[in-house]
């Protein structure tokens, strides 16, 4: 709940940083790059942490290290300060991730972890739901710098609830071991942390699609409270409604994608078919998008973005489910967490040339143009690489 909260703070509370700071847009794009070329590096590391951990060690450490990082936000009392609290904050959010796929992997049987992501994916999009209407009148409280304590004073109030929920949970974890490794798939079998994964034309068909498809979930986590205010005019109290109507599409349409997927399993249809299909239908929602750009009426366009953020959360959710479909139990954190890298360095990309395409003029239009592509090109890729999915012999 809380890791995801991070980036839609940061942009709810851009006008006061901003001031505090004296930063421009192009200033607030490459400091959204810098949190995400952290989180991306971070990836190929913690992926490897949480096959190694385990899952229940692995969440005691990564939710300490986040929230520490995020309460370091309201001590900054530089531009630098901050890019160093941002780069601690990216590269410890990356635990998350692979921690939340491997957890669903361990505990739900196949056929149900499509749904099983979903509800995940939509109880933490309450938290994000709340956030525009609990971060304006918080900051008016304690200002933007106690926001950003509270949040990292709330990710270990979750911790402690994690910990309380999962005592007596056999996780079942399969563990990184070289035995493990000798065990696995023909196509990952070489007993190193990254290679079988490099050589992978499955993995490659997995994490270029994220790529692709997280360049929109990123640009509009960073600028759609910039979009609402320049397009309309809105303070940062007005911003509430508007973005809490963008995350709940984006729960809903997790927790819809997953049910789908899962009665659509049930019913008979093939991996293959289920994956594609969610997917297809997900790109085709996102891909109206520039059509806000024409809608003058405010409602409207809230609407629309609750619906893209909807097709987002629908296609990811079946990459993630491709993954613990096709990857082996013991691969599935380091699989993920390189496709979370890839999709974190498309969201560098989209960071900056965001800042520079507002800077220079030329508005929302183009950025609109390629979100609204991106999903299609995803998939043909996905597509192209991966034409048939089949669920990996050793896949519990």
């Amino acid at each position: 709940v809380f890791n995801a909260m991070d980036r839609p703070i940061f942009s709810i509370l851009k006008p006061d940083m901003m001031l505090a700071f004296g930063w421009s847009d192009r200033d607030f794009g490459d400091l959204a790059a810098v949190t995400q070329f952290a989180a991306a590096f971070a990836f190929l590391g913690t992926g490897w942490v949480v096959d190694r951990l385990g899952v229940n060690h692995a969440m005691r450490v990564g939710a300490s290290a986040w929230s520490l990082a995020a309460m370091a936000h309201g001590w900054a009392m530089t531009s630098w300060q901050v890019v160093g609290a941002r780069v601690g904050l990216g590269a410890t959010e990356a635990m998350q991730t692979p921690l939340t796929i491997k957890t669903v992997a361990m505990l739900f049987e196949p056929d149900r972890r499509s749904l099983a992501f979903g509800v995940a994916t939509l109880l933490a999009g309450v938290g994000t739901i709340a956030m525009p209407f609990i971060i304006p009148p918080l900051a008016e409280m304690v200002g933007w710098r106690g926001t950003l304590i509270v949040s990292g004073i709330g990710g270990l109030l979750t911790l402690l609830g994690w910990i309380w929920l999962a005592r007596g949970v056999a996780f079942a974890d399969a563990p990184f071991t070289e035995a493990a490794e000798a065990n696995a798939s023909p196509v990952m079998s070489d007993g190193s942390a990254y290679g079988p994964i490099l050589r992978s034309r499955t993995s490659w068909a997995i994490v270029i699609a994220k790529a692709l498809s997280d360049m929109t979930w990123w640009f509009v986590n960073f600028w759609l409270a910039d979009f609402y205010r320049k397009a309309f005019g809105l303070s940062t109290l007005e911003l509430a409604l508007p973005l809490g109507i963008a995350f709940a599409g984006s729960g809903l349409g997790a927790l819809l994608a997953g049910w789908m997927s899962t009665r659509l399993l049930e019913r008979g249809w093939t991996v293959d078919r289920v994956r594609k299909t969610v997917m297809l239908v997900s790109a085709l929602i996102v891909a109206p998008l520039p059509l806000v750009l024409q809608l003058h009426a405010f409602w409207p366009v809230a609407v629309m973005m609750g619906g893209v953020m909807a097709g987002h959360q629908g296609f990811s959710l079946s990459l993630f489910s491709i993954i613990t479909d096709v990857v082996p139990a013991a691969k599935v954190g380091r699989v993920t967490a390189f496709g979370a890298f890839m999709g974190n360095m498309g969201g560098v990309l989209i960071s900056v040339v965001t800042g520079r395409v507002l800077d220079a003029g030329f508005g929302f239009a183009p950025l609109f143009l390629f979100a609204a592509s991106s999903y299609l090109l995803a998939l043909a890729w996905l597509q192209l690489l991966l034409p048939r999915i089949q669920r990996a012999a050793s896949t519990p």
